[in-house]
């Protein structure tokens, strides 16, 4: 017989953590642009029992006997994915975006195989072609950046480079752009030299299932996803396309690279497609562009410069040189937390720092929205967030600061006085 006693009593180290994370979490604002609160119904799926079973391969279709309910719940979670997104095929077993990045690369190219995606030091992702990760050692990456001036895409520079490389890929995608990504013109380049067009949505595929965003799978052949972001689910990745490539990507996935799927978190999963189909969760999604829009504004008001010149999506970069240029994004940050605003430093495009400095800061509004703040409170925010800078050597001020952030908190909690989580 399994041991029935709580986390608390088989191992209090632990549950002091959970409680403290739970803590952490529950007293300052949370403004990192890959993070959110998961409801309880995401959490207790992804803690129920479907955490002991093991089940390699897919529905009807698998190595292991009693895999009944296994199989009902991963095809419930494709089906709401593909019905959320208007794709003709999903593959929800991979564990994480990159995971969900690299079986989607091997579905369809080779090893060495040329593909185009975002510069990292332009807002772009490690697995877009960094050089430290598998994208980058594995397959040759060209990659596009922003114009200098206006620190857009330029969609004809992009069309020359594709031209001039013939990449068998090209990858639409970010993890710190700010604006709209113009798929038809992706496309359309993609077309002409005969590529695949992919599109990395991990930051904002919750945003397109609010209908907040532009759809990509109306333009893109693949589209990949994590499913723990503005999204609200399970950690995990996502992995949308048109019929013709469902084959060859789930065999990537399984037996490619990875195992047997973690199913508790693919519970998790199906439970927030199912809450992103509500009314609810829509005007959840465009209260988060508008929180970004908002909280933006008055960081630019403030002196403060957004790069891009602003945001449509639920993230902005901050330019710190232009309130100070012996500012770096990691004394920003930090002192940003000590006041109870967390974030994270993030390089600039061209930034003169390395990436643990960095002379940036990248803000995101996917949890302060799932609190029930509004453009109201991002103005105080942002006010907030402009005073600790100014102030930061100044403890009796940041003192007032932390008193300002505790009463923001306390107004929006994440999480109910009655949460299961709380002692």
């Amino acid at each position: 017989m399994t041991d029935p006693r709580s986390v608390a009593d088989v191992d209090p180290i632990v549950a002091d953590l959970i409680q403290s994370e739970l803590t952490r979490q529950e007293s300052g604002i949370q403004l990192i642009a890959s993070e959110n609160f998961a409801s309880r119904a995401v959490m207790e799926a992804s803690g129920s029992v479907f955490t002991n079973k093991y089940a390699e391969g897919y529905p009807r279709r698998r190595y292991y006997e009693g895999c009944e309910f296994t199989d009902q719940l991963e095809q419930l979670a494709i089906d709401r994915a593909k019905e959320l997104f208007a794709a003709d095929f999903a593959n929800v077993q991979p564990h994480s975006g990159s995971q969900a990045n690299m079986a989607a690369y091997f579905a369809v190219l080779e090893s060495g195989d040329t593909i185009m995606g975002m510069s990292l030091d332009h807002g772009g992702h490690l697995t877009h072609g960094s050089h430290v990760s598998f994208s980058g050692a594995l397959f040759n990456f060209v990659s596009y950046g922003l114009n200098p001036e206006t620190e857009l895409i330029e969609m004809d520079e992009v069309r020359r480079l594709a031209v001039e490389n013939q990449p068998k890929m090209i990858v639409a995608g970010y993890s710190a752009y700010s604006r709209h990504l113009d798929y038809e013109a992706f496309r359309s380049i993609a077309d002409e030299i005969g590529a695949i067009f992919l599109v990395d949505a991990a930051h904002f595929i919750g945003l397109v299932a609010g209908k907040a965003m532009p759809n990509p799978m109306d333009y893109a052949d693949i589209v990949t996803a994590t499913t723990h972001k503005a999204i609200r689910g399970a950690r995990g990745g996502l992995i949308l396309s048109k019929e013709e490539y469902g084959k060859a990507i789930n065999k990537a996935v399984f037996p490619g690279y990875q195992g047997g799927a973690i199913f508790s978190q693919i519970a998790g999963k199906a439970v927030a497609f199912h809450e992103a189909m509500t009314a609810e969760y829509q005007e959840y999604a465009v209260q988060v562009i508008r929180n970004a829009q908002a909280l933006a504004g008055t960081l630019q008001a403030g002196g403060l410069r957004v790069v891009s010149g602003g945001t449509d999506n639920h993230l902005m970069l901050l330019d710190l040189r232009s309130l100070d240029e012996d500012l770096t994004g990691k004394e920003a940050a930090v002192v940003l937390d000590g006041v109870g605003i967390t974030l994270n430093r993030n390089a600039i495009p061209n930034d003169p720092r390395p990436p643990f400095v960095t002379s940036g800061l990248r803000i995101g509004t996917p949890s302060v929205t799932t609190c029930g703040m509004r453009e109201g409170e991002m103005e105080r925010l942002g006010s907030l967030i402009l005073d600790t800078i100014a102030k930061r050597d100044d403890e009796t001020a940041l003192k007032e600061i932390a008193d300002g952030v505790s009463e923001l908190v306390a107004a929006f909690p994440p999480y109910p006085a009655e949460f299961p989580g709380h002692v």
